[in-house]
């Protein structure tokens, strides 16, 4: 019997806990091995402390042998018929819906019943596409998942290994180069391993989901457009670049299938796309977007000759820990310059600068002056490795250290 470590994901599950019997579907979406059915079965352990009967807990994977040849709304209900007859609430679980061909249509049919509380995950473009909100309209709602923190990381390794006396800066590092995927904390570093496990997600993303939803592509084009996003994370792009780019390399591709390549992967949620906003403006601007991507480590192992960009590298950290915070992510266009991240939440808004270190004077004024062209009051701040200075007020921008604020102390 092979025993699975499980790392808890506090923050998903109180969000699950949250929407609990109410009457919407419950959508779990995310890059594929982010953790979405490990967060089911956490879950699930949760309802039966609480005193649900196990028969009244139906959970189904589509990807798994036993349902492989179910594909219409149809089937899946003969399935689910008789196990819906037992008395009292029955939570329904449905991992990559995607596979059931109008799956709208069985969801919608189930959240019509008052005795089901129905939750569902995704991970292919079709799923992930703004077509989800058309087919589900105000019926559903939405968790957004990720791989791991890099504290649901550390706490999950410190677990598992507690023999391992590693800083935050060591544990930082491997977060890194590792993979922040959760499987990938039970391989203990182990690189060759890391990287065969890797090939397979990479694999799976490009080659199920992205084609599945490009239907006849390029797998050379594909791989290509993947590999300079990669390598160009925080940098300002525009379609046409990355077509001109590619194509002075010597492989023609016009800037029309680029977005459309683009556009699948993006889906697929391995790559994040990040709008600029005007500042001044109050506006989101839809050209020279900056992309980010879900897993350092799939970057780390599909460049591994790669001089590593620390400074974007860490950029993307600090963008993907601010989804997770449930924030509303863009790049802040100035005048002059812009800000790395301004966050939004609501109403309210706060603005990240970040830099591996501010300890060279020219740096850190470099890194502050954005802020003189912000004229409202909303908190700022300076993110940076830096333990010298982290707490500082500077002018009212405060200082801290990245790795603390990972770790939300």
């Amino acid at each position: 019997m092979i025993l699975m470590f499980i790392i808890q994901r506090p923050t998903y599950l109180e969000f699950l806990k949250s929407w609990k019997d109410k009457s919407v579907i419950k959508v779990v979406s995310g890059v594929r091995r982010c953790g979405k059915s490990t967060l089911f079965f956490i879950f699930q352990d949760y309802l039966l402390k609480q005193g649900v009967p196990k028969e009244n807990i139906i959970q189904i994977n589509l990807e798994t042998p036993d349902f492989l040849n179910y594909e219409t709304s149809s089937q899946l209900y003969e399935y689910l018929k008789p196990k819906l007859k037992v008395s009292g609430m029955k939570y329904v679980f449905i991992d990559e819906v995607q596979h059931i061909k109008n799956f709208e249509k069985i969801a919608d049919a189930l959240n019509t019943l008052d005795d089901v509380d129905l939750y569902l995950t995704g991970s292919n473009g079709y799923f992930m596409s703004g077509e989800l909100g058309t087919l589900l309209t105000g019926r559903y709602v939405e968790l957004k998942m990720l791989p791991l923190s890099f504290k649901e990381y550390v706490e999950g390794y410190r677990e598992l290994y507690p023999e391992d006396k590693l800083n935050l800066a060591r544990m930082y590092n491997n977060y890194l180069r590792f993979s922040s995927f959760p499987f990938t904390v039970q391989l203990h570093n182990n690189a060759v391993q890391v990287r065969e496990y890797l090939d397979g997600i990479y694999s799976s993303i490009l080659y199920r989901d992205v084609q599945t939803r490009l239907g006849n592509s390029d797998r050379a084009l594909l791989e290509r457009i993947v590999h300079f996003i990669f390598d160009n994370i925080g940098n300002q792009l525009s379609i046409r670049k990355i077509a001109d780019t590619i194509s002075s390399d010597g492989m023609k591709v016009s800037p029309a299938s680029v977005s459309k390549y683009l556009d699948a992967v993006v889906g697929s949620l391995m790559i994040y796309r990040v709008p600029r906003f005007d500042v001044h403006g109050r506006r989101l601007l839809r050209s020279e977007e900056k992309y980010y991507i879900a897993d350092m480590g799939l970057r780390y192992f599909s460049l591994p000759t790669k001089k590593a960009d620390s400074g974007h590298i860490l950029e993307n950290i600090v963008y993907l820990e601010l989804l997770r915070r449930n924030y509303n992510v863009s790049v802040g266009k100035l005048k002059d310059g812009e800000i790395d991240f301004v966050a939004q939440k609501g109403d309210e808004i706060e603005y990240y600068q970040v830099s591996q270190t501010v300890l060279d004077l020219k740096t850190m004024e470099r890194e502050l002056k954005p802020f003189d062209q912000v004229d409202d009051h909303y908190p700022k701040f300076l993110l940076t490795l830096d333990e010298i200075g982290a707490g500082d007020n500077l002018n009212g921008v405060r200082q801290l250290n990245v790795l603390d604020w990972l770790m939300d102390e």
